[in-house]
């Protein structure tokens, strides 16, 4: 197994599949500090810089507060507005990313532009870990989702995995490269203009991953051990920001889940997890039920991004 130390978090497409597992080790290791709401000094003498060229709430200050629970220090930007990349000048990444590169060990990087992250890898001497980039990938956010399974189902072979939502989404893609390594089956449920690209689905055919396509939710929650969903009423990921309009319009019926339709369809042990934020494609009257598991995976992503941390910065291998 390759080492991470001082390894880019680019892609899932990079990931073996005891890569996942060597993550999930660390997390499990690292998880009571998270737990106890302590600190550890074992990142002191490291920096972590968040270039976060898009809004974000739970991945920026999950990666942040990975950082402080390891004992480092933090610092950055959350508005590209804010820097000469976002004024007058539109600094290039490359320019960007050859200044960042001597303020902090590690750079946390999102990005409306797809592949950003990756450009920035190009110019950069210290790790670049994707948080998210515009229609590309989330490995963070999908490696903690896969983390919160494993340890709620303890293990992700011989299971199957609803996606309800955009198949253009970032996360969407990174689970689908993640199956590859895994017995996983993956149901796809998504509006026609939402549809999986070309590409994609030729990827996932190329990568082995056992994969259908469905058109209501309703017609096939019953055979899912895990609900895995994004919005369909949602930004446009390519802008640094969109800004909400007075009707953002509503989830149809066949891409929302509900407490009655868990009640009445879902398997029993079935988990929802989502990445957030939500409109109505996820109602509020899931919360209460032994479904919900979205809470325990916005505190996993802090686990996540400390083992991410640790891992890349050389403080366990």
């Amino acid at each position: 197994m390759r080492s991470f130390n001082g390894r880019d978090i680019l892609s899932l497409k990079d990931f073996e599949r005891m890569e996942f597992f060597r993550v999930f080790e660390v997390c499990e290791e690292l998880a009571p500090i998270a737990k106890n709401r302590s600190n550890t000094d074992m990142c002191s003498d490291k920096t972590l810089l968040t270039a976060f060229y898009q809004p974000s709430t739970r991945t920026r200050m999950a990666t942040e507060a990975a950082m402080h629970r390891l004992g480092g220090h933090v610092l950055g930007f959350s508005d590209a507005k804010m820097t000469r990349a976002g004024d007058f000048y539109q600094e290039s990444i490359k320019d960007t990313v050859h200044m960042l590169e001597y303020y902090g060990d590690v750079i946390a990087m999102r990005h409306f532009q797809q592949g950003a992250p990756a450009e920035a890898a190009k110019w950069s001497s210290v790790p670049i870990i994707n948080c998210g980039d515009g229609w590309g990938e989330h490995p963070t956010q999908v490696l903690t989702d896969l983390y919160t399974i494993w340890n709620e189902l303890g293990t992700l072979d011989g299971i199957h995995v609803l996606c309800i939502g955009d198949m253009r989404m970032r996360t969407m893609h990174s689970i689908g490269y993640a199956a590859s390594q895994f017995d996983m089956d993956l149901t796809l449920v998504y509006p026609d203009n939402m549809s999986p690209t070309d590409e994609f689905r030729a990827e996932l055919n190329e990568r082995n991953v056992s994969f259908r396509e469905a058109e209501d939710v309703r017609d096939v929650i019953q055979d899912a051990d895990v609900i895995y969903m994004e919005p369909v009423v949602q930004p446009d990921y390519t802008k640094p920001r969109d800004e909400a309009t007075e009707d953002k319009g509503v989830t149809p019926p066949q891409y929302q889940v509900t407490a009655k339709l868990m009640r009445e369809k879902a398997q029993q042990s079935a988990i929802v997890l989502h990445s957030l934020p939500r409109m109505d494609e996820l109602t509020v009257d899931v919360d209460g039920t032994r479904h919900n598991r979205y809470w325990i995976e916005a505190f996993n992503g802090v686990v996540m991004r400390m083992a991410l941390l640790a891992l890349v910065l050389g403080k366990v291998e």
